[in-house]
């Protein structure tokens, strides 16, 4: 079996104006990248259109429709500080969850093993009712609930390694028994959640935060609480918020692990997957970047998913 990679152009037309670290050569470097090392082990796929019902579970209808009436004809238009639309964001943000929808299905139906959704914007920020932290949609929660809703899977498993915590997707499933949202981070950081006392109404989150200046091995070993944490919910489908801003040349945290840290961490996931779930995992781009430290990361994310 293979893994597919999700993407599209639409990406491109993102803009969030000049000098902002969530920038289209985000996806460009890691798209360039794999396209060069021509794996036959590496199916390519554009997302379907899909029902947008589903962006309904995640977040509240107003919301939705405040984001809907905010695409700009021309220029950029705030949602807040740092999360910003341009008129090409529309297809671009449609595009980033229909990407996870896509990737499921194709796990789904045995056409892939797992897949990487190569993607932006991010989506760990955005929460219920609020656009933050460069996100807009919450593309692993929208995927989470797909899941649920179109498959009928009771337990899905989130995990969650980008650096900085993810406060939206941690909102949207807090009261949520089906689902284990699992966070390491650096903490006190952007954007101030997750503290390890935020344990959700049914025990359902796992934060790990972990002090400005971890290495690698107290890392890794922060996975130990993780892997013992799924194992008693037994998730039927993992989904990894992938944010590869861990590591130690990214310029907005200070956490230091090197780009082999990801295939480590991915395949140890990979192996608990094994017996958990049959290997059903999805996973999304989150944050990272400095450009070389995430085309090398995500290099080694994909080449773990692909190896069996």
């Amino acid at each position: 079996m293979k893994t597919g990679i999700i993407t599209t152009d639409s990406y491109l037309n993102h803009d969030t104006g000049q000098g902002h670290p969530e920038r289209a050569d985000r996806v460009t470097v890691v798209l360039d990248h794999l396209k060069k090392i021509k794996s036959k082990n590496l199916i390519w796929k554009k997302p379907s259109k899909f029902d947008l019902k589903y962006l309904e579970y995640a977040h509240e209808k107003n919301y939705l429709n405040n984001v809907t009436k905010s695409f700009p004809k021309q220029g950029l238009n705030f949602l807040d500080g740092d999360t910003i639309l341009s008129p090409g964001s529309k297809d671009a943000t449609r595009d980033a969850v229909g990407s996870i929808l896509t990737a499921i299905d194709g796990v789904m139906e045995k056409e892939f093993k797992n897949a990487f959704c190569a993607v932006r914007p991010p989506g760990h920020h955005a929460e219920k009712q609020k656009a933050m932290g460069f996100c807009v949609y919450n593309n692993v929660a929208v995927g989470a609930y797909y899941l649920l809703k179109k498959y009928n899977i009771s337990k899905v498993a989130i995990i969650d390694f980008d650096v900085h915590h993810g406060n939206g997707t941690q909102d949207i499933f807090y009261n949520n028994e089906n689902v284990l949202y699992i966070s390491t981070h650096q903490y006190p950081y952007y954007p101030g959640s997750g503290a390890e006392n935020e344990k959700g109404i049914n025990d359902n989150v796992l934060n790990i935060p972990l002090p400005a200046g971890t290495q690698t091995h107290e890392f890794l070993n922060a996975y130990d609480r993780v892997f013992i944490k799924l194992k008693e919910f037994k998730p039927e489908f993992i989904l990894l918020s992938a944010g590869f801003d861990a590591h130690k040349d990214d310029p907005l945290a200070q956490i230091n692990l090197e780009s082999k840290d990801f295939y480590t961490l991915t395949k140890r996931i990979m192996s608990l997957a094994k017996n958990l779930c049959d290997e059903k995992i999805v996973s999304i781009l989150e944050g990272g970047y400095d450009l070389n430290a995430l085309k090398e990361s995500v290099d080694f994310h994909v080449k773990s998913l692909t190896e069996n």
